[in-house]
C-alpha cells in the first residue's frame, strides 16, 4: 500500500445482499470453521454507506432494523474501518452512516455488505492505495461473506467460503425473499446441524453442483429450480418449524424453486421473470407466512463507490 493522502471529501458506497444457491457443508475443521462449498449470488437489495471525515471512528445506523445493528467497535462496518486504517498507518478518523434495506439477521449478509461498502468508501476517502488483494485480505480477515461482498456477480466458494471462483454465466434472475419474524442465530443452525449429523459422514455434500452450474449456463429456469439446495435448512427447520410452511406456501404459489438463505431465517423463491416476481411477492405476502417480503434481482456487482 502507497502512503495514504487524506481528503476532505464524503463518499457514498452501496454494497449487495447474497443469496446461496447451493451450501453445501462439511464437517468442522480444526480452526472452528465448517468446510463448505457454496455458490453465492449478489441481489439488487443493497444497503448505502456513506463515509466522511470526522475527528474519530462512529457510526449511525438507519432504515431496515437499524434498532438491531450494533453500534461502537463490535459493528462489522467499523471494524473493516479500523483495520483499513490501520494498514495503511493512520487513526481510523472517520464517521460512517448506513441506510440499511437488507433486513438484519435474515441470512442475506446485510451485515457483510456493510463491512465490503466501508472498505471501499474508506479507501477512496483516505487514498490509501490499497489494492483489490489488500481490500480481499481484510474482508477475509473480517468474515467469508465480507470477501464476496467486496467481488459480488456469482461465485463458487470453497474454504470457510472465502476461496472464490467467478461463475461465468449470463442472464438476470429474479428472487422473491420472505423474511421471517425474529432471526437465527448462524452458531445456533451450525450447532444443531452437527447434532442432527451424529457424527455421520458428510463429504459428499461437497462435490461440485454441476446440476445447478449446467442450469445457470443454459439458462433453464425449471432446471436451476430443481437444484436448488442447502444444507442448513434441517437445522434451520428443526429450530424454526414455521419456516417449512413458508417454503411449501411459496411453492404452492408457483414458484420454481426455493431454499434458506444462509443459515435463514429468509426463504427465496425462484421466479421466471420479473411480473411473476411481483405477483408472486403480493400472493406470499398476503398468506400470513412471513413478516416481510422483497424482490430482487442478480447477480449484480460487488461493493463499490457510488459518489
Amino acid at each position: 500500500m502507497t502512503a495514504p493522502v487524506q481528503t476532505d471529501d464524503v463518499v457514498i458506497a452501496r454494497a449487495p445482499a447474497k443469496i446461496n444457491l447451493h451450501l453445501g457443508v462439511g464437517p468442522l475443521r480444526s480452526d472452528g470453521y465448517h468446510e463448505l462449498a457454496t455458490v453465492f449470488c449478489a441481489l439488487s437489495l443493497t444497503d448505502e454507506l456513506v463515509a466522511v471525515e470526522a475527528e474519530r471512528l462512529r457510526i449511525t445506523t438507519t432504515g431496515e432494523g437499524a434498532a438491531d445493528v450494533p453500534e461502537g467497535p463490535t459493528n462489522l462496518a467499523c471494524r473493516a474501518a479500523s483495520m483499513l486504517a490501520e494498514r495503511a498507518g493512520i487513526a481510523p478518523e472517520v464517521e460512517l452512516s448506513v441506510r440499511k434495506q437488507i433486513p438484519v439477521a435474515a441470512g442475506l449478509a446485510g451485515g457483510s455488505a456493510d463491512a465490503a461498502a466501508a472498505l471501499v468508501a474508506c479507501d477512496a476517502l483516505w487514498q490509501t492505495g490499497a489494492g483489490r488483494d489488500d481490500l480481499v485480505q481484510i474482508a477475509a480477515a473480517l468474515g467469508s461473506d465480507v470477501v464476496f461482498s467486496l467481488t459480488g456477480g456469482l461465485a463458487l466458494g470453497t474454504g470457510r467460503g472465502e476461496l472464490l471462483s467467478p461463475v461465468l454465466a449470463a442472464g438476470r434472475w429474479h428472487w422473491v425473499l420472505a423474511v421471517a419474524d425474529g432471526g437465527l442465530s448462524t452458531k445456533d443452525v451450525y450447532a444443531e446441524l452437527d447434532r442432527l449429523r451424529d457424527g455421520r459422514d458428510v463429504e459428499r455434500t461437497l462435490e461440485l453442483p454441476d446440476d445447478l452450474m449446467n442450469a445457470l449456463r443454459s439458462r433453464d429456469t425449471a432446471a436451476l429450480g430443481a437444484a436448488l439446495h442447502n444444507d442448513m435448512e434441517p437445522a434451520a427447520f428443526s429450530l424454526k418449524p414455521a419456516l417449512r410452511r413458508t417454503k411449501a406456501a411459496g411453492l404452492d404459489e408457483g414458484a420454481s424453486g426455493a431454499l434458506l438463505c444462509g443459515s435463514g431465517p429468509t426463504m427465496a423463491f425462484l421466479a421466471r421473470g420479473e411480473k411473476q416476481a411481483v405477483d408472486l411477492a403480493a400472493r406470499i405476502s398476503g398468506l400470513g407466512v412471513c413478516r416481510t417480503v422483497r424482490t430482487a434481482h442478480g447477480p449484480v456487482q460487488g461493493a463499490r463507490v457510488v459518489g
